[in-house]
């Protein structure tokens, strides 16, 4: 299945750590979060990409252009100077780099890769700011045995905000952790079948109107997962990713043999 990554945001939370680079390129560890997630679908056999560029798009051109695969895979480097291994671990991947537009929205850069996904059944999509050790295969199956068009990883919020119960006179009833409760977010990890664009017009975001024509019809599911997930929104979540990753405790390198199996509570730097 082909995979699209919308990494077109401006990426404005992230400012802070740099703006300079968009945020597909911020590193976890010493890869790139874009690199890691295509690694992570690659992992599942899915190696054929479509980047929907935006704000510094050309930085992403020039990043897999210039790919060297030494700064991210093991190797040694043998007498005589010889490398090993000398593939690339992209060697196999196909990418392709649309341009979609510097202000457009999710909805529209989908739009605008439509012709890319010409005989796709069903094709994945993601944020390109999250990372998840998410079964994929099973996520996958669940919408192929629905007659529903989309379907998207349901997660509990990983932010260390609480969640307030008032009465009329603000008398506080209760107050608990956001993850405590009984509240699921939208995760991405999508999976789309090709009627998705039937459901969407111009100028609309995905989430917002397409989504909901799929609700009324009962065509929209969500995944739930209890497993590893976080995103990258701000320089505090590249923190904790970074302090994982450190520790080796990396459970969304799937793709690896040095995953933990620990999973860290994410609200915590």
């Amino acid at each position: 299945m082909k995979v699209v990554l919308f990494c077109g945001g401006l990426g404005t939370r992230l400012r802070e750590h740099s703006d300079t680079i968009p945020k597909p390129l911020v590193t976890v560890g010493n890869t790139p979060i874009i690199l890691q997630l295509m690694k992570y679908y690659a992992h599942f056999g899915h190696k054929d990409f479509i980047l929907c560029l935006g704000f510094q798009g050309q930085m992403l051109r020039e990043y897999f252009l210039n790919y060297n695969p030494y700064t991210s895979q093991t190797f040694s480097i043998e007498p005589g100077g010889q490398i090993s291994p000398e593939t690339s671990d992209i060697a196999d991947w196909r990418i392709t780099f649309v341009d979609t537009g510097l202000h457009s929205n999710i909805g529209q850069r989908l739009l605008k890769i439509r012709q890319y996904l010409d005989g796709e059944e069903i094709f994945l999509a993601n944020y390109s700011d999250q990372l998840s050790d998410l079964p994929l295969q099973a996520h996958i199956e669940n919408l192929q045995n629905s007659d529903a068009v989309g379907s998207f990883v349901a997660v509990r919020p990983t932010q260390s905000f609480h969640g307030v119960s008032f009465d009329d006179n603000g008398v506080v009833s209760d107050i608990n952790a956001l993850h405590d409760a009984d509240l699921w977010i939208n995760g991405g990890y999508m999976v789309l079948r090709n009627e998705i664009f039937d459901y969407i017009q111009e100028g609309e975001e995905l989430v917002e109107e397409p989504f909901r024509r799929l609700i009324d019809q009962r065509k929209l599911l969500a995944y739930r997962y209890n497993g590893f997930w976080a995103s990258m929104d701000t320089f505090k979540d590249k923190i904790m990713f970074d302090r994982m990753h450190a520790r080796g405790n990396r459970p969304w390198q799937l793709w690896t043999d040095r995953q933990s199996t620990a999973i860290d509570d994410c609200s915590k730097p």
